[in-house]
C-alpha cells in the first residue's frame, strides 16, 4: 500500500480509503443490500492487513448503524491513532425541524451522535455531505471550526457541489480565520468527468485532497453493461447517475483490462490513481477480493495509449450527483 499527504496537509493516508456505505444493517435505512457486522467485520479486518488506514462512513448509512459497526471493528482490530477515520453530516438523521442540514444547531448535535456511534473522542476528518442552501454559510463554517478547536475533529472536509460553492465556503473561512476544508469528495471516475471543468483545477490550486466516490460507477466499469446486480437493481440514485452512452467506456475498459490480463476494477482504479489530483478513491468492499483489486491497482501503472483509449469515448454530460 502506499501513502500521500491529505492534500496540502501533514496527515498521511492510504492511497486507497475503505468506503463503508457497504457496512450496516440491512433493516436500517434505505440500502437493503449492506452486510450485517458478521459479514462487515472480516472485510475491515482485510482492509487492514493490506494496508488501508483510511477509513470513510457517514451518520446517514445504515441509521447509524454503519458507523456503530465501523467503530467496534476499528477498535478491535486497530489502534486508534494509526487509522484515520472518517464520517460526514448533512443528511436527515430524524424527521422534523433540525434532523438534517448545517445549521449550528444540526452539527453540534451530529458530531456527537457520530462520535459515540464511532465509540472515540474525535474523527480525523469531518465532511460535509452536501452544500446547504438553507443555511448561512457563516453559520456552517463557524460550528465546523468550533469542532476543530473543541478537539472533536482534527481535519474538515467537504463533498459534492458547485466549484463556486465550494470556493465560497472556503473563502467565507479564510476571511474570518476559520479553518478550511483540506479535502474535496466527489463524483468522479471514468463515466463521470465533469468534475475535471472546474472543481478539480480548483482543488489543484488550492491544494485540497480529491476523494472520489464511487470510482468504479458503483460496479459498472467492472462488469458487462447489462449485467443486474442486487444493489443495482433496487439503488434509485446510482441509476440517475449513468447512462446508455457510458457503455462504450466500460467496453474500453473491458478491452484493456483483457489485453493487460487484470480484472476491470484494476484498470478503472489505476485510471484514478494516475490522476495527478486524485488523492484517495473511496471504494466499497463486499468481498475480499474488491480489497485486493484495490490493493493492486496501487501498483498498476497505464501507458499514455491504455489512458487514451480509456478516455476517447467519453462525452460531455448533465451535471448529476450533488
Amino acid at each position: 500500500m502506499q501513502y500521500v499527504k491529505l492534500g496540502s496537509t501533514g496527515l498521511d493516508v492510504s492511497r486507497i480509503c475503505l468506503g463503508c456505505m457497504t457496512y450496516g444493517l440491512p433493516d436500517r435505512g434505505t440500502h437493503a443490500w449492506t452486510l450485517d457486522e458478521e459479514a462487515s467485520r472480516p472485510l475491515i479486518r482485510r482492509a487492514l492487513e493490506a494496508g488501508v488506514t483510511f477509513f470513510d462512513t457517514a451518520n446517514v448509512y445504515s441509521d447509524g448503524t454503519s458507523e456503530e459497526i465501523v467503530g467496534r471493528a476499528l477498535a478491535d482490530f486497530a489502534r486508534r491513532d494509526e487509522i484515520v477515520l472518517a464520517t460526514k453530516v448533512h443528511g436527515r438523521m430524524r424527521p422534523g425541524p433540525n434532523g438534517g442540514g448545517l445549521s449550528r444547531k444540526a452539527i453540534m448535535a451530529e458530531i456527537d451522535h457520530s462520535l459515540a456511534r464511532l465509540g472515540t473522542d474525535h474523527v480525523d476528518l469531518y465532511q460535509i455531505h452536501r452544500f446547504d442552501p438553507h443555511t448561512p454559510v457563516e453559520e456552517t463554517m463557524e460550528a465546523l471550526h468550533d469542532l476543530v478547536k473543541a478537539g472533536k475533529v482534527r481535519y474538515l472536509g467537504a463533498s459534492s457541489m458547485y466549484a463556486w460553492q465550494f470556493s465560497k465556503m472556503q473563502y467565507t473561512a479564510e476571511r474570518h480565520g476559520w479553518t478550511m476544508f483540506v479535502s474535496m469528495q466527489n463524483h468522479y471516475n471514468l463515466l463521470y468527468r465533469e468534475e475535471e471543468r472546474e472543481m478539480l483545477p480548483l482543488c489543484a490550486d488550492q491544494g485540497v485532497g480529491v476523494l472520489p466516490w464511487s470510482p468504479l460507477a458503483r460496479g459498472r466499469l467492472t462488469r458487462d453493461w447489462d449485467t443486474v446486480t442486487e444493489r443495482s437493481a433496487g439503488d434509485d440514485f446510482g441509476s440517475r447517475l449513468y447512462r446508455e452512452g457510458d457503455r462504450a467506456v466500460v467496453e474500453a475498459v473491458t478491452r484493456v483490462a483483457d489485453d493487460r490480463g487484470v480484472p476491470r476494477a484494476q484498470v478503472a482504479l489505476a485510471w484514478l490513481l494516475g490522476r495527478n489530483t486524485v488523492t484517495a478513491p473511496i471504494v466499497g468492499a463486499a468481498r475480499p477480493e474488491h480489497i485486493e483489486d484495490a490493493a493492486a491497482a496501487t501498483e498498476l501503472t497505464l501507458s499514455e495509449k491504455e489512458m487514451e483509449e480509456l478516455e476517447r469515448p467519453y462525452t460531455a454530460r448533465e451535471i448529476v450527483g450533488h
